[in-house]
């Protein structure tokens, strides 16, 4: 199973680029260019590369609408113009990390997995929440 990255960021130029390295490495890639196009391209989407500077919505509350829209997608903060204050107040939302720019692509690879890792055993874990609150619900019957 591939994974399917959105990646968002309004530096065309770098985020076709990047897009180019990450599908040569077999993953399915989608770009937006603002953190509102992104907003309306999550569907079928297991991680977010997000820019954190961007005009119009910035990254972080971007990652706010993330998260309230589709809580298992993970997202991972990708800035050139990074502060320890906004590092922390992104993990704070619920980022699974936060780089920096340029970030090197073994890196970057390594973040995606894990946070693919991260929301596929979210999945797996409410799978089976569900699958015994059927079994509970028959054994009323």
């Amino acid at each position: 199973m591939k994974i399917r990255v959105l990646l968002v960021d309004d530096e065309q130029e770098y985020a076709g680029a990047l897009a180019q390295r990450l599908e040569a490495r077999n993953l399915l890639v989608k770009t937006a260019a603002s953190g509102l196009e992104a907003l309306t391209q999550l569907d079928d989407v297991d991680v977010v590369v997000l820019d954190m500077v961007m005009p119009g919505q910035d990254g972080i509350a971007t990652l706010q609408e993330i998260k309230q829209r589709k809580p298992l997608v993970e997202v991972i903060l990708l800035t050139g113009h990074g502060t320890l204050e906004s590092a922390v107040k992104a993990l704070e939302l619920g980022a699974f990390y936060y780089l920096m720019k340029p970030a090197e692509m073994r890196e970057l690879l390594e973040n995606v997995a894990g946070a693919f890792k991260r929301k596929a055993e979210h999945e797996g874990r409410i799978r089976q929440a569900a699958i015994k609150r059927l079994l509970m619900l028959a054994e009323q019957e």
